[in-house]
């Protein structure tokens, strides 16, 4: 693939990264997204629907997580980094999943902060932009 045209499926995938951000309100059920705006620490958690919530809680990240495996890709060219980041994506989900459903299920003001942030690498590309540095670095070290 010439520099060129990775260069343009990069932008393209992030641009979807960035699409799916722009539009998060109209793709996806989440009352948290709202809720995190405000001025959280002082509020009542938000009435949500735990299923519908999860689904498009999941959905999000396999999207974000499907779209940053092929940014990785690409820029790598390496499926041992593809399949090692796949793991992590997958053992993060599961970990970070339960976390999040028990703040869901059990909240409380106290817990709102950590929330927040177990929430944040469900429904953004943090661990893409933890993994890229990493990697690129490991690049250079090997």
């Amino acid at each position: 693939m010439s520099k060129l045209a990775k260069f343009g499926v990069l932008f393209l995938l992030f641009g979807l990264l960035i699409l799916i951000r722009w539009f998060e309100d109209e793709l996806f059920y989440d009352p948290y997204l709202q809720f995190f705006k405000n001025d959280y620490l002082y509020i009542d958690n938000p009435r949500r629907e735990v299923i519908k919530l999860s689904l498009f809680t999941t959905l999000r990240y396999m999207l974000n997580s499907i779209i940053s495996l092929a940014i990785l890709f690409v820029f790598f060219k390496d499926r041992g980094v593809l399949r090692f980041s796949a793991l992590i994506y997958g053992i993060a989900f599961f970990i970070l999943t339960g976390i999040y459903l028990y703040f869901v299920i059990h909240p409380k003001q106290e817990d709102y902060y950590m929330f927040f942030n177990v929430r944040r690498f469900l429904i953004q590309p943090v661990i893409l932009i933890l993994l890229l540095p990493a990697f690129y670095y490991h690049k250079l070290k090997g």
